[in-house]
């Protein structure tokens, strides 16, 4: 799940992690009264208008701007609220700004040495390893510089069964070229955003720019917070952080009926049960010429009302021009689910791309009469092979 930067921010600050302050609003005015905040809290006397959407490169896409003034907080908070904010992290159709965030303007209280790093922890599955991956050289340009200049790029492996050692945040505050008060800084700023990690089971944290002020302060001027949706539970209070509004709506409608859906740019919409089996789907639709235009896992437990649920959300989409259905019943019924079909084409009615379903294990026998007792136009397959070449036949014609 991600989440705002506002709402990372809390997060950190409430780890210890030194943060630029600020404060979110929804309208112009409520913004300019956010500036007034920040200037009574901190004096002030300039800030950064940033678009909150969950979305990076907002300020190459004009959804990041300066202000000196209240009247100027407004006019930028006016300008960016509402927007539809294209960045090369969106679509072309961009996304709707509906908040945005003030922040007091660290850079405009002092010059020189100011200096941007950037800064991220994640995991290295290759290595079952948490991971710092940081640099001398943050902003918005960090993936330029990775391109152009990989040595800048650091990386520090924490082992899972040692945790991160003191060595290894020096380490780190080292190689940004650090030293006095700043290395210091450097240092607590590691272990407590280590410390907000592991604490709130983040997949990413993103910090960019990570900035070192004038007066040696180490600052998280932007955040970015992944976390791992299998351990909500856990999390109550984050889970109530969910902006849908962020969502993908048809994905946001399948997790209401408790289906696994992520959509894809294909045109062979697919419905699968199991995630093992939904991936070999796709592999092979794509190994046969096809395109997958979605994951979608109906679960072990589908029944008729699941499964019609399913054709309604693959339906929504315009690109498909054909669906597979590849059930394997192993706790799932494949008699319920070819019921599901059928009751699917009663009830949403005439459904014009053509159905490809290869029922095979529980029950397959008796889901193979209720498809060909029912009248429908579907196509049969026996083995997996079968049913990916006829998408490519049919997605051809």
């Amino acid at each position: 799940m991600n989440l705002h930067e506002y709402q990372a921010k809390d997060i950190l600050k409430k780890y210890g992690v030194p943060i630029g302050e600020g404060i979110v609003a929804s309208t112009p005015n409520e913004a300019v009264d956010a500036a007034k905040q920040l200037n009574a809290l901190y004096g002030s006397q300039a800030w950064v208008v940033k678009a909150q959407i969950h979305a990076g490169g907002r300020g190459k896409g004009g959804g990041v701007k300066f202000a000196t003034s209240f009247d100027e907080v407004h006019e930028r908070a006016s300008q960016i609220i509402g927007m539809q904010l294209v960045t090369p992290q969106t679509s072309s159709a961009g996304k709707l700004v509906r908040k945005v965030l003030v922040q007091e303007d660290a850079y405009a209280k002092g010059a020189s040495p100011i200096r941007e790093f950037y800064f991220s922890v994640l995991l290295d599955r290759a290595k079952s390893q948490l991971m710092f991956m940081y640099s001398p050289q943050g902003g918005m340009d960090i993936e330029e510089v990775a391109e152009k200049t990989p040595e800048l790029i650091f990386v520090e492996h924490i082992d899972p069964a040692v945790g991160l050692k003191d060595f290894q945040c020096r380490k780190v505050a080292g190689n940004l070229g650090l030293s006095g008060l700043a290395f210091n800084n450097m240092v607590k700023f590691v272990k407590a955003i280590y410390q907000a990690y592991i604490g709130i089971d983040a997949t990413l944290f993103e910090i960019n720019p990570l900035l070192k002020s004038s007066d040696d302060r180490i600052l998280a001027i932007d955040a970015k917070v992944n976390l791992d949706n299998n351990a909500l539970f856990r999390h109550p209070d984050l889970l109530a952080l969910r902006d849908v509004n962020e969502e993908d709506p048809t994905e946001v409608e399948a997790g209401e009926y408790n289906l696994n859906y992520v959509k894809l740019n294909g045109n062979v919409g697919c419905m699968v049960n199991g995630a093992g089996l939904a991936m070999a789907t796709m592999d092979i639709i794509k190994l046969s010429g096809g395109d997958p235009a979605n994951f979608l896992d109906v679960g072990g437990t589908a029944n008729a009302q699941r499964v019609e649920q399913a054709f309604r959300i693959i339906l929504k989409d315009e690109n498909v021009k054909v669906i597979l259905v590849n059930i394997f019943g192993g706790i799932v019924r494949c008699d319920r689910v070819a019921q599901g079909i059928v009751d699917a084409y009663k009830n949403i009615g005439d459904i014009k791309v053509p159905i490809i379903v290869r029922l095979q294990g529980t029950n397959a026998e008796e889901a193979k009469k209720i498809i060909e007792e029912s009248g429908l136009k579907v196509y049969p397959a026996v083995k997996l092979e079968e049913a990916a070449a006829l998408v490519t036949k049919l997605v051809n014609q």
